[in-house]
């Protein structure tokens, strides 16, 4: 078996799960800001901190931006790897897919860093 350097997981399955898991995660995390926007008419910043300053909440924030960061990571890869391709690009397809890889892992870490660092503060 060849495994690839560039995907998130072991292997292409292990790589699906943790987009279903993501997912997952992602849609509980929206259904549940989702709604309480909507049971708190009126949200004021006192009342937002308030929810953000709950550790459950932090920590549930956190488990989502992790899980977009791997979801996209994995969807990006994916669609890289399938669209920037010799038969379309040249012979320089490898060269772009890698250094498309590169730039946009550095801004999802980036991105990660910065959500924790407003998340805890730290």
């Amino acid at each position: 078996m060849v495994t690839s350097v560039t995907n998130f997981g072991r292997s292409g399955l292990y790589d699906w799960l943790f987009q279903r898991v993501s997912a997952a995660i992602l849609t509980a995390y929206t259904i549940f800001i989702v709604a309480y926007i909507y049971t708190h008419p009126g949200l004021t910043y006192d009342e937002w901190s308030e929810l953000f300053s709950h550790f459950w909440m932090r920590f549930f924030s956190l488990l989502t931006l992790l899980s977009l960061a791997g979801h996209s990571w994995i969807g990006l890869w994916g669609v890289l790897t399938d669209y920037v391709t010799p038969l379309q690009m040249g012979s320089k397809a490898t060269f772009v897919r890698i250094s498309l890889q590169l730039i946009l892992f550095t801004v999802t870490v980036a991105y990660t860093v910065w959500g924790i660092e407003i998340l805890w503060g730290i």
